[in-house]
């Protein structure tokens, strides 16, 4: 049998006083598929960053075989000191490796190659760090949350990707689908110490189940004394996954109940049909529309949601699936067409950017404000007893959030936001960074949430344990309804979501090659004065756009403002794409210019 390629031993590692890995092991033989799994703030993240060679651990043994070529993805890569994405990307390549990949790469992320690093989102970051760890072809390739700001054409992407890659793989992810496709084996991280089954992920939670069932057993005849609190944490999650069998039955009903609702819609004429849905009906569109000048984001869609409903909104980043949310919701308004919203909503929103929380206060002001009660459903619960619900402890009380880890924030926020009274519930990638036990604690919640709850997220396996129908952007403003889950949408559909994105690429394409024939019949010598100024004081343009898109973003996080003054909201969203538009529109010419220049110079 071959010698390991990576070899952890007996790590150990101290944070503070408490022990976060306790003789934690790895062994990671070439081409095997291993996926790390555990609860948040288990260790996962440090483990990686050891085996990666990045953190020294207390105790213990780091063996890699010499030559073998390790590259890691962080959760928040570091670009500084690079000219733009290529640059970036090209650094991790091993020497004679074929600069063609990483273009190949970029490409497939969205990306050009010719960003500058400074300008870069979150997501963009991510992207071109993906691009790099997998550009030189690695023997092990450490990757911690791939898929997160990814949409689900370049998830699925990623996922044929990794498949076809020959090197080892050591994957942390809160995807069920992403793990299950690509895991052969599991490493189960708990209380410091690994566990292994040689089995991918799809049979880890049934094993899992079983392990903490018999850990129970003999925790009951020995009568070993464990605090409560742990204990239910820990043992309460194979009920939890018990009582989902159920709920997926219910949910089952609520698809069926759905596409009786569409298919007499489809018989009800708009005009006619406003008293029959009184007291049941949440947001009813005809026919809206949505464009920023000359590019339509929302071009003729109609639908009715009732209350009950879950609806999920899919589709490749830059669709138009935040501003068609923010029409629906009424947000924002229409260019044209019309939004009848039910009586009395309420809306309640958890977004993805997740900055609402004041980083010196602890957990329990958080969510009383002061107090000691919390408000939920009409019903008033003591803080300690309703943070245990989110798998908090009461010694975290009095915790301070800054030092909570980034799926802890993320709980925090969903118990913040579901304490809130509200009948209409806008979940903006609510599954980023929790871990299984959490989601499937968020699937319950959604389950029981008495109103309606419109969810924007890239999770496939997510969205097939939760939704009652998916409106699914297919480009240039087109949406599309489809009863059921993510499944469902695909057997509807014939095919996946990579069609669409193809024949978007085509006309990309399209658009270059015109390009081209154009600049070859009129060939241009120099830069006219217009030209050099624009390209000297473009950067400059862009700069502020970005920083006036962070000021709207930030006045929009006041959760306040939305029933304070709506008018507002309104109109700071309208503000938000704009900008992105405009700063959209300079990029493309900054690039152009800068090509143009380039090509005159001869460089």
């Amino acid at each position: 049998m071959p010698a390991p390629l990576l070899t952890l031993q007996d790590i150990r590692l101290t944070i503070g006083t408490s022990e976060l890995l306790d003789g934690a092991e790895l062994f990671v033989e070439a081409g095997e598929r291993l996926c790390l799994v555990g609860r948040n703030g288990s260790g996962k993240s440090t483990l990686l960053k050891i085996a990666a060679g990045m953190l020294e651990p207390d105790g213990g043994r780091r063996f890699a075989q010499p030559g073998a070529t390790i590259r890691y993805l962080p959760q928040e890569p570091d670009l500084s000191g690079y000219s733009d994405t290529f640059a970036y990307v090209a650094s991790g390549l091993n020497h004679g490796d074929d600069p063609a990949r990483a273009h190949y790469l970029l490409g497939k992320l969205g990306l050009s190659g010719t960003e500058g690093v400074e300008t870069l989102s979150g997501g963009q970051a991510r992207r071109a760090a993906l691009a790099r760890v997998l550009a030189p072809k690695p023997d092990i390739l450490l990757l911690d949350e791939p898929t997160n700001h990814l949409d689900l054409p370049a998830i699925e992407w990623l996922d044929e990707e990794l498949q076809a890659m020959s090197g080892a793989l050591v994957l942390i992810s809160h995807d069920r689908r992403f793990l299950t496709d690509l895991s052969r084996a599991t490493v189960w991280l708990d209380r410091g110490k690994t566990r292994r089954l040689d089995r991918g992920f799809g049979a880890f939670e049934g094993w899992r189940d079983q392990l903490l069932e018999e850990e129970e057993r003999d925790r009951q005849k020995l009568n070993r004394k464990i605090a409560a609190e742990e204990h239910w944490v820990r043992y309460g999650v194979t009920a939890r996954r018990k009582r989902n069998v159920r709920r997926m039955a219910e949910l089952g009903n609520l698809r069926k109940e759905h596409r009786e609702a569409q298919r007499q819609l489809g018989q009800v004429n708009f005009s006619s049909s406003e008293a029959g849905g009184a007291g049941t009906k949440v947001i009813e569109a005809r026919n809206i529309a949505k464009s920023y000048d000359d590019k339509v984001v929302v071009s003729g869609f109609s639908t009715r949601i009732l209350r009950g409903d879950r609806i999920g909104l899919i589709g490749a980043n830059g669709a138009g699936k935040t501003t068609l949310l923010n029409l629906l919701t009424g947000r924002l308004k229409p260019d044209s067409g019309s939004i009848i919203l039910g009586t009395n909503l309420a809306l309640v929103t958890l977004d993805q950017t997740r900055k609402l929380l004041d980083g010196t206060a602890s957990l329990q002001d958080v969510l009383t404000g002061g107090g000691d009660k919390v408000e939920v459903g009409g019903e008033t619960r003591h803080v300690i007893s309703y943070m245990k619900d989110f798998l908090f402890t009461p010694e975290q009380a009095r915790t301070p959030v800054h030092v909570l880890s980034g799926g802890e924030r993320a709980r925090l926020l969903l118990a913040k936001a579901l304490a809130k009274p509200g009948n209409l519930l806008v979940l903006d990638e609510p599954t980023n960074d929790l871990d299984l036990e959490t989601l499937d604690l968020l699937e319950e919640m959604i389950d029981e949430y008495p109103g309606t709850v419109l969810l924007v997220s890239h999770d496939r396996d997510f969205l097939d344990r939760t939704v009652t129908a998916i409106i699914f952007a297919e480009g240039d403003g087109r949406f599309t309804d489809y009863a059921g889950g993510y499944s469902d949408m695909l057997a509807q559909r014939g095919g996946g979501v990579e069609t669409v994105k193809a024949d978007k690429s085509a006309g990309k394409k399209d658009k270059v090659a015109a390009r081209e024939r154009a600049k070859a019949e009129a060939p241009r010598k120099k830069l006219s004065f217009n030209d050099k100024h624009a390209l000297e004081k473009m950067p400059g343009e862009i700069e502020k756009l970005t920083a006036l898109i962070a000021k709207l973003h930030a006045d929009l996080a006041d959760p306040a403002l939305y029933a304070r003054d709506p008018k507002k909201v309104a109109d700071l969203n309208e503000k938000v794409a704009k900008a992105e538009t405009d700063r959209a529109a300079c990029e493309d010419r900054w690039l152009e210019l800068e090509a143009l220049r380039e090509e005159i110079e001869g460089k």
